[in-house]
């Protein structure tokens, strides 16, 4: 076999394979045998169709054609390993001579994987910065758990609206007189300073009785989904039909019991403020450690090819379209939603498609350098760890991935994750770099029971 390469441009590059004639025709005498497997020819068993009679039968080209496209694809895959060249793009083959007793020859275009230099990714510096928890910051977590334990109880009579209440209400919305869809409810709840609603729609009403109409005046947003309504000034005529005031429960040791294990408020107290700095600790870690591994990628040397980047939108979007599919959402109805288009779509993950893209290649280029591999056991470990999320037995999980291609998926994001742990254990003032605690939902409070 001979390989010759040339750039195209930038990113591209030619690479033109010579095959020997004698491998051709071995080439052309594999490809008759499988065409044999195919084709129902009377008076031959399938596999046993003699090539004359084959070619006779579906012609000289279609066998010939058969054989070049066999060979390209088992060529291809031989240059690449002789050359080292790992494509990030399809390639376009085309072949250029494919006469039988001939040398047979192909091209094929494609976008390899760019040189990479790494940089430093030893000793580097981040600070850690945790945000100090104020007293301020801990009454208003109390405040919210007290709100979260309120009582609705019904306003009196001549009561007007306060923010924190509950109500209900008829609206009609209008835009230059003209009502449009969805612009009408009736009884419609509403939590007043929760902000479900445009603009300061709930402030408006503040002040207002039960039974009072009073008109809201607001602007749809730019970006509002309903491309029709985005940026357009409409009116509600609003009709007021109940009012709920919420009523705090006494921040007390009783509460305390009622809601904690603790037994008192202090000891309450306490928990909140040790729970708020915990976050406050997780998240300055995690930061830190964001901050060392986008030093190492700044470190390094690459020019990146765009398709790497289209590539890894595709694969955000493919993921997002996934993960609403659970949710019972087609992409389609996400973005009329949202109401951007594909094009906005892409536009808007390009950016962190192309961080993603450099801190893998990064992260892979360290674990040659460092030598790091896989073990088996903790292939299993992260095989059980999908088992438990997706409700599978592990052999299943283990099978499909083997059986899709994506187990090489699998090691290669463990490998990368040993990749970012050997930089951030290797940073300076190494204390620093402490393993970030496993991801749960930020408590808000202490442990607490049910009412």
């Amino acid at each position: 076999m001979k390989l010759s390469q040339k750039k195209i441009d930038d990113y591209n590059i030619e690479l033109t394979v010579e095959v020997e004639a004698a491998d051709f025709s071995k080439e052309i005498k594999r490809a008759a045998k499988v065409l044999g497997e195919r084709v129902n020819i009377r008076g031959f068993r399938k596999g046993k169709v003699p090539q004359a009679v084959l070619e006779k039968q579906i012609g000289k080209d279609a066998l010939i054609n058969e054989a070049s496209d066999m060979l390209v694809q088992k060529s291809t895959q031989e240059a690449f390993k002789i050359l080292g060249l790992i494509p990030v793009s399809e390639n376009k083959a085309d072949v250029v001579k494919n006469t039988e007793g001939e040398n047979f020859i192909f091209t094929l275009t494609f976008t390899p994987f760019p040189e990479v230099k790494l940089g430093e990714y030893k000793n580097l510096e981040a600070e850690k910065v945790v945000e100090t928890v104020t007293d301020e910051e801990v009454s208003k977590q109390i405040e919210a758990l007290l709100t979260h334990h309120a009582n609705l109880i019904d306003a009196a009579e001549g009561d007007a609206i306060q923010d924190g209440d509950f109500i209900t209400l008829d609206y009609t919305g209008t835009i230059d007189g003209e009502k449009f869809a969805g612009g009408e409810a009736k009884d419609a709840p509403l939590d007043i300073g929760a902000h479900k609603f445009i603009g300061d729609f709930e402030e408006q009403l503040i002040g207002a009785k039960v039974g009072e109409e009073r008109t809201v005046k607001v602007t749809f947003p730019e970006n509002y989904h309903t491309k029709d309504l985005a940026g357009k000034d409409a009116e509600f005529a609003c009709k007021i039909n109940s009012i709920k005031h919420r009523e705090l429960p006494e921040l007390n040791d009783e509460f305390v019991q009622k809601v904690s294990t603790f037994k008192t408020v202090d000891e309450y107290k306490a928990d909140i403020r040790k729970n708020m700095e915990a976050n406050a600790e997780r998240r300055a870690v995690e930061a830190q450690s964001q901050a060392v591994i986008a030093k190492a990628v700044e470190n390094m040397t690459v020019d990146l090819p765009p398709v790497m980047i289209e590539n890894r939108i595709t694969q955000m979007i493919n993921e997002l379209a996934a993960q609403l599919q659970t949710q019972g959402m087609r992409l389609e109805q996400y973005m009329a939603f949202s109401g951007i288009d594909m094009d906005k779509m892409r536009e808007d993950y390009r950016e962190a498609a192309k961080r993603n893209v450099l801190t893998d290649i990064m992260l892979e280029k360290v674990a040659d350098a460092e030598k790091i591999d896989v073990a088996q056991p903790e292939l299993d470990f992260e095989i059980a760890m999908m088992a438990q999320m997706y409700q599978t037995p592990p052999k299943q999980i283990e099978r499909y991935l083997k059986e899709s291609g994506n187990i090489l998926n699998v090691a290669a994001s463990i490998r990368r994750r040993k990749a970012t742990r050997f930089i951030l254990d290797n940073m300076a003032g190494a204390k620093k770099a402490e393993e970030p605690a496993p991801a749960e939902e930020i408590k808000e409070t202490a442990e607490t029971k049910e009412d």
